[in-house]
């Protein structure tokens, strides 16, 4: 079957399972023969991005650069999965303009996870780091992150396993047409 292309945005905070469910939902698409990408941005920020710092302007080029790499993979019948923090809503709701201008599906999903438990994994190290006063302006610590008004999905990772939250976006794309 031919699927068409679509962005699959997950924003959040550090630590909150973004990356964990994108390849999750990652390698239960490919197992359907679904052609999918995942864009970490954290991969991206360290060839595609890089030189970049975390100023509000580098965040912007920084979410740009991913937008359009994510729409033209869209555009193209690939299911682009887009695991980054994108901290500000206008950065997002670009990168969705983007996508309408071009006819390209945009999902915005929101993992919600509360700080506690994001220190507790603490996956890269953002929170440690923070609290020894070896960095400071983790987002959602220092830096602000604005929460999405109306996403696609929620997730409340810290309420279901990896697998439920990637079930979950995989019925939405059903819902919509994308799986």
């Amino acid at each position: 079957m031919c699927w068409p292309g679509a962005t699959v945005w997950l924003t959040g905070l550090p630590s909150g399972g973004k990356a964990t469910i994108a390849y999750e939902l990652a390698e239960r698409l490919r197992a359907e023969k679904r052609r999918v990408e995942v864009l970490d941005g954290d991969e991206i920020r360290e060839f595609l991005s890089a030189g970049l710092g975390f100023s509000r302007e580098d965040r912007r080029t920084h979410v740009r650069r991913i937008g359009l790499m994510a729409e033209v993979l869209a555009r193209n019948g690939v299911l682009a999965i887009v695991p980054v923090i994108a901290p500000f809503a206008d950065c997002r709701e670009a990168v969705r303009e983007r996508h309408r201008a071009a006819a390209t599906t945009y999902l915005e999903v929101h993992v919600a996870t509360p700080v506690e438990v994001r220190s507790e994994r603490d996956a890269k190290g953002p929170y440690a780091e923070q609290t020894a006063g070896e960095v400071s302006g983790p987002t959602g610590v220092d830096d602000p992150y604005e929460e999405p008004a109306s996403p696609d999905l929620r997730i409340e990772s810290q309420s279901q396993t990896v697998r439920e939250s990637a079930v979950a976006l995989h019925a939405l794309l059903a819902e919509r047409g994308l799986a």
